[in-house]
């Protein structure tokens, strides 16, 4: 019989079984996705391109010039688009995005990354065809382009009231109409330029990089509908 004394040693926890270490960094990604309302995001989203295509079904209907229905989808749906992530940006508890011992910068990234991709692939989705004026490059460029705007405003104004800008410059392109395809045109009326622009695309891309580098390192504004 062992009537050994225990050891201090024998009484220090052993390390962690491997399917357990995972665990914490799974739970901080499965609250980021549930803190931003990610089932009624997809819903608007899938909803939002469901418009698009019947809203495109029945402009082109109409006695007017397709190319001009199709700019009107192009940058009016986009933009919800990029409304509908930019309010799922809102976090129901900042004080953990901002104390937390673990970063959460990488999970903003990653989820303003998915959630972009996501609203680009169901807007393209929407326009049947591939017209070369304003067809699946304008309406993944604009979506591309107005997400990162609405994320840059949601680190100024707060996720909620994210989409104002961008409807605002929506508006303006809109009654600005059809302007002359490339040169400095491009740069800043990039909305309305049609799809294979590649002016209009380093305006949207540059966008999207400088919304979602500075909405990674700030987060969100803090409101007070946060506390």
């Amino acid at each position: 019989m062992n009537l050994r004394r225990p050891h201090a040693s024998d009484l220090l926890p052993g390390p962690a079984p491997r399917l357990l270490t995972g665990l914490p960094q799974a739970a901080g990604q499965l609250l980021h996705l549930r803190s931003r309302a990610l089932a009624q995001t997809l819903l608007s989203l899938a909803g939002v391109s469901l418009a698009a295509g019947l809203a495109l079904e029945w402009l082109t209907t109409l006695p007017s010039e397709e190319p001009l229905s199709r700019a009107f989808v192009t940058i009016a749906f986009p933009v919800l688009a990029a409304s509908a992530v930019g309010i799922s940006l809102h976090s129901h508890s900042p004080d953990a995005d901002r104390t937390a011992s673990r970063r959460w910068w990488p999970l903003r990234t990653g989820y303003l990354l998915t959630m972009t991709a996501l609203a680009s692939v169901l807007m393209s989705l929407s326009v049947p065809g591939d017209p070369a004026e304003f067809g699946v490059a304008a309406m993944v460029r604009n979506t591309i382009g107005a997400t990162g705007v609405t994320a840059l405003f949601s680190t100024v104004l707060g996720a909620r009231i994210s989409w104002l800008p961008m409807f605002a410059y929506g508006g303006a392109a809109l009654l600005v109409g059809p302007r002359e395809p490339g040169g400095a045109d491009a740069l800043w009326h990039w909305l309305m330029q049609p799809g294979p622009q590649s002016g209009a695309w380093v305006s949207a891309v540059a966008a999207f990089a400088v919304g979602a580098g500075v909405h990674a390192l700030r987060g969100p504004l803090r409101t007070d509908d946060s506390r």
